[in-house]
């Protein structure tokens, strides 16, 4: 039986409320001032995109006209990670680079939806009253054209990424599928490099309607998500990696920023009392191995009040240091597992973790070397997902 290889990360394109870029994200994360806009889509909070020149890596206007926010969002995320990697534009490697997508769904008609929650309470038969209005006001045509997996068509089409291309759907599962896929891939030489992350665009009333409905919206003023698990701060952000094997990194000339050394997703039996705990406990265990030494926990957790509970607990055990990813750039749903793993990367590659946010009650300071970097995150519903990024030897 052949031996599994090793995994690198040799590019990664970060944009988050932050800002744009590796040396951004560290100076902010050092910072530790959290970007919120508490008063633009009131009374719910956002960690909002800052203003982006998307010329620099979407280069035609037509291209971006076509595309949904998200999808500019995460063509010009990838474009960043390609450069990072030094393959941009390099036919003959973009042209067997594996690409492995999260996306979510189209954005919807906001205008249909204010009308039917207006008129709806106000019907003797609400249930008629709503299949009325779907069939007479819904578009199916609008939301085809937002398929997807049009985000990885976008990123072939404006970078040249041209080898084999897989799209996952299904919120924060979807993400850390989407990273595993890859990583697997690579791992059993089946792939020798991989594009792979995802997209999300937290500026939207539909989507923070649906939270709302859910009573998950969080409400202004911000607060850390452990500490409070009140409700999800959602936040536009896009995050790419390049896997690649050391093999054709090393052909190259690349250089690894960090190494992936596993990646796992689990889903456990909401409801069953213990069992998010059991099952992210167990993959932390995986994951941490034989020693603790030099090893800290990127929290991905999504603020949604019973299983950030459930999270919360299992690391308060762990007796590692923690840091909340989402307290710093907001959650992103199929965006959030490649966001972390990016500022886990960046993190293990600077040696240090950044300092703990006041009032976050898991984050002590931890000035230590360090080498290893666990991330966690539970999905606002359902799905655990469990990473460990490492430094290279």
């Amino acid at each position: 039986m052949s031996k599994r290889r090793d995994v690198w990360i040799t590019g990664i394109g970060l944009v988050s409320s932050l800002g744009e870029g590796l040396e951004a994200h560290w100076a902010a994360l050092n910072d530790g001032k959290p970007v919120v806009d508490e008063t633009g889509f009131a009374p719910y909070i956002v960690h909002p995109l800052p203003k982006i020149n998307f010329d620099t890596q979407i280069a035609k206007k037509g291209d971006q006209r076509q595309m949904e926010p998200w999808q500019r969002i995460g063509t010009y995320a990838a474009g960043l990670a390609l450069d990072s990697a030094g393959i941009k534009g390099n036919k003959d490697i973009l042209g067997n680079t594996d690409m492995v997508v999260a996306a979510g769904g189209g954005e919807r008609d906001q205008s249909v939806d204010g009308a039917i929650l207006t008129e709806i309470e106000k019907q003797p038969k609400p249930d008629v009253f709503l299949n009325e209005q779907l069939q007479s006001n819904l578009r199916p045509t609008l939301f085809l054209a937002q398929l997807s997996n049009l985000l990885a068509g976008n990123i072939s089409i404006v970078h040249g990424v041209t080898g084999s291309s897989r799209t996952f759907m299904g919120e924060e599962s979807s993400g850390t599928d989407a990273v595993r896929i890859g990583f697997s891939r690579i791992a059993a030489g089946t792939s020798e490099i991989a594009l792979v992350g995802g997209a999300y665009n937290a500026e939207r009333r539909d989507m923070l309607l649906l939270f709302a409905l859910k009573q998950l919206a969080k409400n202004a003023p911000w607060s850390p998500v452990l500490a409070n698990a009140d409700g999800v701060p959602t936040g536009s952000a896009g995050a790419f990696l390049v896997l690649e094997s050391p093999e054709h990194a090393t052909a190259r000339g690349a250089k690894p920023i960090a190494k992936l050394s596993g990646i796992w997703s689990e889903r456990a039996r909401r409801g069953e009392d213990g069992a998010v705990e059991a099952t992210l406990a167990t993959m932390i265990a995986t994951a941490r191995g034989d020693t603790a030494e030099g090893t800290a926990i990127l929290s991905a957790a999504s603020g949604a009040p019973e299983p950030t509970k459930a999270e919360a607990l299992v690391l308060g055990r762990a007796g590692l240091p923690v840091r909340s990813v989402t307290d710093r750039v907001g959650h992103g749903l199929e965006a959030q597992m490649p966001v972390a793993l990016a500022i886990a990367a960046l993190t293990v590659s600077q040696g240090r973790l950044f300092p703990p946010l006041a009032g976050e009650t898991l984050e002590k300071p931890f000035d230590a070397p360090l080498k290893r970097v666990i991330v966690t995150g539970v999905g606002h519903w359902r799905g655990e997902g469990v990473a460990l990024v490492e430094q290279v030897d």
